[in-house]
């Protein structure tokens, strides 16, 4: 994990006082509505926090590199603060290119951070994802975490595969995945598990009807109606079809 250092600390606290600084107590008020947990929101829009982080990147990149980068988002992701979460992924997020097997680490790492759904899928969305995507061999990494007592990683076990299912890659992790999570009573793991399978009846329907057609009958009903959602309506009758 990257060692906290002065100049990171300096950038970390300066952030976090512009995202304190910057939001809407109105918005931050409403956020609560989507949260079954607790949440401590600042009121940014996303698009705006995503313009701010990017500005900011490009500051500490001038004054640090990548490695003094990694520490600031590494003292941000704290899960204390959704948009404070957020602003470290953002810092990262368009530089997965140039990150490798000690960045996936240390995002593994994140994972026991992590205090709700948004945090969780922007982390695993857009960081851990797309590092599967650009290397399957990362795959097993993940797949481990569907017997985790943790909620979060047992959703990541499915939503990490979303990234590579886009591209065709790793349906039979995906395959394995599902069979393991189709038994989990969270809902929080059954909506990731839909809306992993409903990118793979997107990006690839020949394959994945005839997988949802196999597991119908023992899917919990909101994977299901998740996973079918861009069927067209005659493949989608036969999946949701009653159960006998």
């Amino acid at each position: 994990m990257p060692a906290t250092s002065p100049a990171a600390a300096r950038w970390v606290r300066r952030i976090r006082d512009d995202i304190r600084d910057g939001g809407s107590p109105e918005r931050a008020a409403g956020a609560q509505n989507y949260f079954q947990e607790a949440v401590v929101c600042r009121g940014w829009r996303t698009a705006d926090l995503r313009r701010f982080s990017y500005a900011k990147q490009k500051e500490i990149l001038v004054e640090g590199g990548p490695e003094l980068l990694l520490r600031v988002a590494d003292g941000l992701f704290t899960g204390k603060i959704n948009e404070e979460t957020h602003a470290a992924v953002m810092l990262l997020e368009n530089r997965v290119r140039h990150l490798g097997n000690t960045e996936f680490a240390l995002f593994e790492r994140w994972m026991d951070r992590i205090t709700n759904w948004s945090q969780h899928d922007g982390l695993v969305h857009y960081l851990i994802g797309p590092l599967i995507a650009a290397d399957p061999r990362r795959a097993p990494r993940i797949m481990k975490w569907v017997k985790s007592p943790n909620r979060w990683k047992r959703r990541a076990a499915a939503v990490g595969f979303i990234q590579p299912g886009r591209k065709g890659l790793c349906f039979a992790e995906t395959k394995m995945v599902t069979a393991s999570l189709l038994s989990d009573s969270d809902d929080m793991v059954q909506k990731g598990l839909g809306w992993l399978l409903r990118e793979w009846a997107k990006a690839d329907p020949n394959r994945t009807v005839p997988f949802l057609m196999t597991i119908r009958t023992t899917a919990p009903r909101l994977v299901l109606r998740t996973a079918c959602e861009t069927l067209p309506a005659a493949a989608r009758k036969r999946v949701l079809a009653t159960r006998h």
